[in-house]
């Protein structure tokens, strides 16, 4: 673990290129990506991604790097705070080689790849000269309940063949895009979470076929595209199995409790970004002969909205701290806390924003749109607020059970089963 100064060193660092070099360019890549193919990357990007990896801000998150890797190794408490910087732009996390999915892939690679997928693959997404996707999510099953996914990987002795169609596998287009890891029923007759396994899967495959880039809640022009793809009688190297078969959810949730977080940190920078246009547009707009932020209820809008991102963030850097001290499935449900807090949380606020931004918020002449739009859908993304409400109510169930074997009821409660009271003295 780093020392105090050296992360405040760090962070301080990644800020001042943030507002000097990524701050200013803000205009310029969304008009970039609006008139070029999705995925494409304007030259400049190449040339602060250098700039990142030179000042030692590269491969953050990533605490379990081996030794020949490049990066600065900082546990999820200690980049969370760095995360929440990021959050404010969206293409930003990729100048420093810490976005998703690219990330929590990478983690996948560390933690449960083979010697030889870590050469391949894991070596140049170290690099940032590739990237890839997930594609676990399937759109024509309820995706809530992982057990309903129907992608199949049958053992063929020399070759695994896939079939099967998945969406939301993220960064279509994007220079580099190189593989996806895909999650699939491989063992159709095994008990329900021993029936899938992940497999790593070259874009470039015969049978791969990508359907069409998603637009989020209308919004079509993103940094990351996510695709639409067919799975049609591909043919994998038996080497590409990721982990141990028949252990694909385990796989997964290698990369889900840390993606949870860094998601939730970044979307509470973005919120933090949404509060200070919200204050600076209510000071320069006048309603009824006084600038909007005298109004009563904007100020509601502002206080309510720095309250929540308060909790949220302490909340957050709770289960950082959990999850570094436990373990994805120790920390589980600290994870499934901030995932529905922190998405409700920002969500609220990306609405004020859109509220107090009157016209111009349901724009795209603002952040302010794109942002709501994300922030709903970060309410799905990752397991809905559902799932997430079930996983932390049975956790609290089983904590309160251990907590009290004997129950608390009889001591602060009548117990109306006691007939002595029927006894009038």
């Amino acid at each position: 673990m780093m020392d105090d100064h050296r992360i405040t060193d760090l962070g301080t660092r990644m800020r001042a290129i943030m507002e000097q070099e990524i701050f200013p360019r803000v205009k310029e890549v969304k008009a970039f990506t609006a008139a070029n193919p999705p995925g494409a990357r304007p030259a400049f990007i190449a040339d602060l991604k250098r700039m990142a990896r030179d000042e030692g801000l590269w491969n953050l998150g990533l605490p379990n790097l081996p030794d020949w890797a490049p990066g600065t190794r900082l546990t999820n408490t200690e980049f969370a705070p760095m995360a929440e910087t990021l959050g404010w732009v969206e293409w930003a996390a990729e100048v420093f080689n810490c976005h998703a999915p690219d990330l929590p892939t990478m983690e996948m690679l560390v933690s449960i790849g083979s010697e030889e997928q870590k050469e391949r693959w894991l070596k140049p997404m170290l690099e940032g000269t590739i990237c890839t996707g997930f594609s676990m999510t399937e759109p024509e099953t309820a995706s809530s309940d992982a057990r309903n996914i129907a992608t199949r990987i049958e053992d063929k002795g020399d070759h695994w063949l896939v079939n099967g169609h998945k969406w939301f596998t993220g960064n279509s287009g994007v220079p580099g895009w190189s593989f996806t890891v895909l999650i699939g029923v491989s063992d159709p007759d095994a008990s329900a979470y021993a029936r899938h396994s992940a497999l790593i899967v070259p874009i470039d495959l015969p049978g791969m076929h990508i359907v069409r880039n998603i637009p989020v809640l209308g919004f079509a022009h993103r940094s990351r595209p996510h695709a639409e793809v067919v799975f049609d009688n591909v043919r994998v190297p038996k080497e590409n199995l990721l982990g141990e078969r028949g252990k694909g959810f385990a796989a997964a949730q290698v990369r889900l409790a840390t993606a949870r977080i860094h998601h939730c940190m970044r979307s509470i920078g973005g919120a933090e970004l949404m509060l200070s246009l919200m204050c600076e547009r209510a000071k320069k707009r006048e309603t009824f002969g006084r600038k909007i932020a005298d109004h009563g209820k904007v100020q509601e809008f502002v206080a309510h909205s720095r309250i929540e991102l308060e909790q949220a963030r302490l909340l957050v850097m709770n289960a950082a701290a959990a999850l570094d001290a436990k373990g994805g499935k120790g920390a589980q449900a600290e994870i499934s806390m901030i995932k529905l807090a922190v998405a409700r949380a920002c969500y609220e606020v990306a609405d004020r924003a859109v509220q107090t931004f009157g016209a111009l918020g349901v724009t795209d002449d603002s952040p302010v749109a794109d942002f709501f739009a994300g922030m709903r859908a970060l309410r799905i993304y990752d397991g809905p607020d559902e799932v997430h409400v079930r996983t932390i109510a049975r956790h609290e169930f089983k904590q309160q059970a251990a907590r009290y074997p004997d129950g608390l009821l009889h001591h602060f409660c009548t117990d109306f089963s006691d007939r002595s009271r029927w006894t009038a003295e």
